[in-house]
């Protein structure tokens, strides 16, 4: 037999299951060799009953005997394994180092253990274990690897290994413990118990793998977010360099037309009265001659040459009449203001282009609202595909349960809003009063309401066909070039923004900043009271300008 295992390799010996020598070897039916308790655990698992090594299934769990002719040349293989490790390395005696477990029985320098025995309670080095490999008595002997105190696996009260677990008190007991103290509690051998901790250890190390993989998805998520708040900051810069470029080149060229048209004035001016002293000053030399020749003539002693110039003197040369000629500063009023009023023209244009790329990239965050009925007031009727509402004079009797408003004219959407961005159009056409915005989920929803911020609500209204407010609390008047037909609604949770948006023309109504939002958010909807027929047009959910947003998307200037 000995001299048949010599010829045999090691990887026959081995189990594919745990990879180590065979311990207690059976044979399945087709062939294959494994480790009794490997292949039991295997089999206690995985259904339908499979050879590891073959994957042959068995309809029927096989019957598993072990194999005592493998098992004892498996026996002999080890021994003679330990034997070899033990002659190759005897020469190579590691000295106990901090930290590791050192020999019991070694006397002065102390070696590092290899093995603990349960039954001695105590460690060997590679020389003091050998009577344990040898030694019929010893063998029999639990080797373990070699671990510190010995003596925390004994019980203290009955001076017994610790070999069981009690389920009841959730500690290690001993074999008389079970008789004693433990008679009627649950209790279990440590390996049954340890591998249901193993289990219960592997489920919490998944958990926690899983709760780590989520993390990490979570900061690759967090770095993507950063990322694009990178890009959306490095665009908005660009624009915001583009427009501040576009309108410091308008106000300098403003400026330099406005002394241009200044200066050319002055030049003007300067030219007549450059005109006006030329001629000026040719008449006075006229007249110094003049005055030359009848200071000369006066001076004469002959009277017939006297009275002979005197006639020619006579004659005045021709002379300007100077009483009404002035120069008069040129007027420079209204020169300044119509500067700026075209300067206040041109920025007007690239505001207007601006609301109107914004008013694009809000509409990005389009979603789709319906009514939710539940909310609506008795008076309220709302379209069978809850994307209209309006007042109809008469009070429905409807349940009056804790959601539904019971006197202010009100319904809000079904869908609620807790985080991101989101953005809505309706169109108020043809309505003398309407109140739209977003409000809390806690709102009160019964008796007289408030509408301001402080309750819960952020919302705008309009009143009497052409006053529109914001309710900031105190109410703030809106001053609108237009009177809008469509309303955009957009709202950035995380930013503590609502903005209202006039659709068509893609201008900003009115925004809530700062806003701290700590709740759902539902879209909030009145039309307000009939008014006789006057207010009877209802408030209408409106699809957002899908070709708009592609439009952005693409990348199209507007």
């Amino acid at each position: 037999m000995s001299a048949a295992s010599c010829l045999l390799t090691e990887d026959q010996f081995l189990c594919s299951i745990c990879l180590d020598v065979f311990t207690d070897p059976v044979s399945t039916p087709c062939g294959h060799n494994f480790c009794k308790t490997c292949i039991t655990e295997q089999w206690n698992i995985n259904v339908p009953y499979q050879c590891p090594n073959c994957k042959k299934v068995f309809n029927t769990r096989p019957e598993l005997q072990v194999n005592t002719f493998i098992s004892e040349m498996a026996a002999q293989f080890r021994q003679s394994a330990q034997q070899k490790a033990s002659s190759s390395s005897s020469s190579e005696q590691q000295v106990s180092k901090p930290g590791e477990v050192p020999c019991d029985v070694c006397t002065g320098t102390k070696l590092k253990a290899l093995k603990s025995c349960l039954v001695c309670l105590e460690s060997y080095c590679e020389i003091h274990l050998k009577p344990h490999l040898t030694s019929s008595g010893l063998k029999r002997h639990q080797l373990i690897d070699p671990v510190e105190n010995l003596e925390g696996r004994m019980c203290l009260k009955h001076d017994k290994l610790l070999e069981l677990f009690c389920k009841t008190d959730q500690m290690c007991v001993c074999m008389l413990c079970t008789v004693l103290d433990h008679k009627t509690h649950d209790v279990v051998p440590l390996t049954e118990e340890y591998e249901g901790k193993k289990a219960e250890l592997g489920k919490t190390e998944a958990e926690i793998q899983q709760m780590i993989q989520k993390r990490q998805l979570k900061i690759e998520e967090i770095k993507h977010s950063v990322e694009l708040s990178e890009e959306d900051a490095d665009k908005e810069i660009a624009d915001g360099v583009r427009v501040f470029t576009a309108l410091k080149e308008s106000v300098e060229r403003s400026q330099a037309e406005l002394i241009d048209t200044i200066k050319e004035k002055q030049r003007k001016t300067e030219k007549q009265a450059e005109g006006f002293i030329k001629e000026l000053e040719q008449e006075i030399s006229e007249l110094k001659k003049r005055s030359t020749e009848v200071e000369q003539l006066s001076c004469s002693e002959d009277h017939l040459h006297l009275l002979q110039s005197f006639m020619s003197l006579n004659t005045a040369p021709p002379a300007k009449d100077w009483t009404e000629v002035s120069v008069r500063p040129p007027s420079y009023e209204g020169t300044v203001r119509r500067a700026v009023s075209q300067l206040e023209e041109t920025l007007s244009k690239q505001m207007k282009k601006l609301f109107e790329v914004e008013l694009k990239r809000v509409q990005q965050s389009a979603v789709d609202v319906t009514l939710d009925p539940d909310t609506a007031h008795p008076k309220l009727i709302l379209s069978d595909d809850g994307k209209q509402v309006k007042d109809g004079d008469v009070k429905k009797n409807l349940p009056n349960n804790p959601e539904r408003f019971d006197t202010c004219p009100c319904v809000l959407a079904k869908q609620s809003f807790s985080s991101g961005r989101f953005y809505y159009e309706v169109q108020v056409k043809g309505k003398t009063k309407w109140d739209l915005g977003v409000v809390r989920e806690s709102i009160n929803r019964k008796g007289k309401i408030t509408l301001s911020p402080q309750n819960g609500y952020w919302t705008i209204w309009l009143r009497n066909e052409n006053e529109y407010k914001a309710l900031a609390g105190p109410d703030i008047s809106l001053s609108l070039k237009s009177r809008p037909e469509k309303v955009g609604v957009f709202v950035d949770y995380e930013e503590g923004l609502v903005s209202f948006y006039d659709v068509d023309a893609a201008a900003l109504i009115y925004s809530f900043t700062g806003c701290s939002f700590t709740e759902k958010l539902y879209p909030l909807f009145s039309p307000c009271n009939n008014d006789g027929g006057k207010n009877s047009a209802p408030l209408i959910i409106f699809p957002v300008n899908q070709a708009s947003r592609r439009s952005l998307i693409r990348g199209i200037v507007f």
